[in-house]
């Protein structure tokens, strides 16, 4: 009978400000999940536990998201992936303290790449879930036809209106349309429960969480994936859900080619976040891959 694994919720002060993570397991490598955009630690809330029995795991709430602070932005900092790399890298030193594997989905790939070109030595490798190819970055716009990429400056110009930014967050903070759009960046349908819907919409009724969602939609700059993996020196496992409405297949296929990725592997019929619709999928295959190159790390 397998040993049962609990999940611990703890906070970190970091930069002064409380940073919620969560945690399980007592042995072998460390894992640190990090979360998409909109997103948490409780998205993970399906993988703690199973990867807990082979890994110590971390699970982090960024700043600005779940239940960590939400400073104003600009006060003290911005939220950019430098800023999210720097307390990656902080919290592996402060709290893991040993090199770790970084494990993200969305957003969190990237925040997981830059972590690992900012400390190379503080990260063993990387696995990546439906990594965020940035699409609505100044740099992917430029190679669209006009009227379709004109839009978005505007857009994003309106949305830092105060008024409509905190009307169209209101909108979008409803368990309806949070399902619907739950519902079309899910390939399997039956994850998007109202259990996740509630743990989602849960931050997003802390005041200040609107305007980090405008600061982030209004944010077309800093690192794309393709300038960040040609600087990683650790290696990277690709998992992808070939239902992807959002980061289509094909696309993240392209980035696979980095001499640093050294598997991709696609999953027939999942979409955007593989590790709440197939976590059956997904923590065997973490696991397998942690393990092997922690294997190949100590005989080295």
């Amino acid at each position: 009978m397998s040993q049962s694994i609990s999940i611990q919720t703890r906070f970190w002060t970091w930069q002064g400000f409380p940073i919620r993570y969560q945690t399980s397991g007592t042995q072998g490598p460390p894992l640190l999940l990090i979360h998409g955009f909109g997103a948490h630690s409780d998205h993970w809330r399906k993988n703690l536990t199973d990867l807990g029995h082979t890994h110590r795991v971390y699970a982090i709430d960024l700043i600005g998201y779940g239940q960590s602070a939400k400073p104003a932005p600009g006060t003290p900092f911005h939220y950019t992936f430098e800023t999210w790399g720097q307390q990656v890298i902080d919290f592996c030193q402060d709290i893991i303290g040993e090199p770790t594997f970084l494990v993200g989905n969305s957003i969190g790939c990237i925040v997981a790449m830059q972590a690992a070109t900012m400390a190379p030595n503080q990260v063993h490798g990387l696995v990546v879930l439906d990594c965020s190819l940035r699409l609505l970055h100044d740099r992917k716009r430029a190679t669209l036809p006009w009227y379709r990429s004109a839009p978005t400056p505007l857009i994003q110009a309106i949305l830092n209106y105060k008024p409509i930014g905190n009307f169209f967050f209101s909108q979008l903070a409803k368990p309806k349309t949070l399902k619907n759009i739950l519902r079309q960046a899910y390939g399997r349908k039956e994850a998007v429960t109202d259990e996740l819907i509630e743990l989602l919409l849960a931050p997003a009724r802390d005041p200040a969480a609107v305007d980090v969602f405008v600061a982030f939609i209004s944010y077309s700059q800093g690192p794309l994936p393709e300038d960040l993996l040609p600087q990683l020196t650790c290696p990277v496992l690709m998992l992808w859900g070939n239902a992807d409405p959002w980061e289509p297949i094909e696309l993240g296929r392209e980035l696979s080619e980095y001499k640093v990725v050294e598997q991709f592997i696609p999953l027939e019929g999942v979409g955007h976040c593989p590790q709440d619709e197939a976590p059956e999928l997904v923590n065997p295959l973490i696991t397998e891959w942690v393990q092997r190159k922690a294997a190949t790390s100590l005989v080295q």
